[in-house]
């Protein structure tokens, strides 16, 4: 029942993409069925708290992680759920911010029927005015900005957040060898097809990551989210601390 659960999931989650063109349809495909973090957020439980949860995603590109909690409520209100994982989160909204045009029209034009709970606005993350959100995710674009960017940003999510709410941050361990070497050069192709030019990165160790994020007002937890993949990728959960 799990593997098929999870795989009428990922078909739930992609099928909108196939109005969007050929290209969203089967990078989400790609992207959701081979990127271990989708699956373990939810495995995990790691969006779990209120029962309407506002939902940031900062450097969404074409919204598949709206589309895929939207899909995941659906599945699990029907009780057609992977056994084992948490239940799914109850979702109120997903609002998106995305600094390619392009992508954010592909996210617009394939949730189009559910604008009443994602939307996506193109925007540059260091510039943007962040909403009051239960929970912000931030997956593989932070470093992408210099350090100091990191951390205005960073300190704009701690602002935007209520107390104990969470931010999910994927980030590659700079001290992590080869497999982070990899991550950056499969990055920079994913980049390029998706038609962006590629750009200089800022990354720091997990240890780096910890210390200065614990600094801003959160507690932090690394949890490895690289399985069946080559690469030093580590999910960074960050709770806001109690002033």
């Amino acid at each position: 029942m799990s593997s098929d659960a999870i795989n009428q999931l990922l078909n739930t989650a992609c099928s909108p993409y196939r109005q969007a063109g050929r290209f969203a349809w089967h990078f989400s495909h790609g992207k959701l069925s081979r990127d271990p973090v989708f699956k373990g957020m939810l495995e995990l439980g790691l969006l779990q708290g209120s029962s309407d949860i506002k939902v940031l995603d900062i450097g969404c590109g074409q919204g598949l992680l709206a589309s895929w909690l939207l899909s995941a409520q659906e599945q699990c209100a029907k009780g057609e759920w992977p056994s084992g994982w948490s239940a799914a989160p109850a979702i109120a909204h997903v609002h998106g911010i995305e600094l390619m045009p392009r992508d954010v029209e592909r996210a617009q034009r394939a949730l189009q029927p559910v604008t009443n709970r994602a939307s996506f606005e193109v925007a540059n993350m260091c510039t943007a005015e962040f909403p009051p959100s239960d929970a912000v995710v931030i997956l593989d674009v932070l470093h992408y900005v210099d350090f100091p960017a990191q951390d205005d940003v960073l300190r704009k999510v701690h602002g935007c957040l209520p107390q104990d709410g969470v931010l999910l941050l994927r980030v590659g361990d700079a001290a992590g060898g080869l497999p982070f070497k990899i991550s950056n050069w499969v990055d920079n192709i994913v980049t390029s097809i998706r038609g962006h030019k590629t750009l200089p990165t800022f990354c720091r160790s997990i240890a780096e990551w910890q210390r200065d994020i614990t600094a801003i007002g959160f507690s932090v937890k690394a949890i490895p989210m690289n399985t069946g993949t080559p690469f030093a990728n580590i999910l960074l959960v960050c709770k806001k601390e109690a002033a």
